[in-house]
């Protein structure tokens, strides 16, 4: 019988509480279940299978990181803005490194509706440079492409040189606002 109480909400919790302890590869439905204190086939009653309950983790964590970029560009524009929303999606990336890398990369229907928040932050914080439009989608994908990037290579540990990484994450966010028209 199920845990009085269990909703797709606490699900999710509970897969998040494995990804934080374990990484995202220890989350399965025995694994959540038994978390729960439930029998497997009780968490179908919230969940339709692990593909789902995957999605429903990215969909928390996109939540998540875009609450944590819009309070950083609340009140800024131009470049303080993007180097704010850098500095606040790679901080995500820093304090919750299993979260980041559960959070599916692909789009689907409900993925890009949840993606949708992040893409809306950087297109307001775009909109000081004068970018509109397919110019502010193309700059868009490059300030991701450019923070994910860096953000995953360095969990990998891909930066092996004795240079200061906060540094090249600064450069890297300085040539990407270098390669925008000039704020207007």
């Amino acid at each position: 019988m199920a845990r009085a109480g269990l909703t797709p909400e606490i699900v999710v919790d509970l897969a998040l509480a494995i990804v934080d302890e374990h990484g995202p590869a220890a989350v399965t439905l025995s694994a959540v279940a038994a978390r729960a204190g439930v029998a497997t086939p009780s968490l179908y009653k919230h969940v339709r299978n692990l593909a789902e309950l995957a999605e429903l983790v990215s969909i928390r964590v996109m939540g998540e990181l875009a609450d944590r970029g819009y309070a950083a560009v609340a009140g800024r524009s131009g470049e303080d803005a993007l180097r704010a929303f850098a500095d606040a999606w790679r901080g995500y990336a820093h304090e919750h490194p299993g979260r980041y890398a559960a959070m599916i990369q692909t789009a689907s229907p409900n993925l890009s509706k949840a993606g949708q928040r992040l893409v809306d932050i950087a297109l307001a914080t775009l909109r000081s440079y004068g970018l509109e439009g397919e110019q502010a989608i193309h700059a868009t994908r490059a300030l991701r492409a450019a923070i994910h990037g860096f953000v995953t290579l360095e969990a990998a540990g891909g930066f092996g040189l004795p240079y200061g990484i906060d540094d090249s994450f600064h450069q890297l966010i300085g040539m990407v606002i270098g390669g925008l028209p000039k704020p207007v």
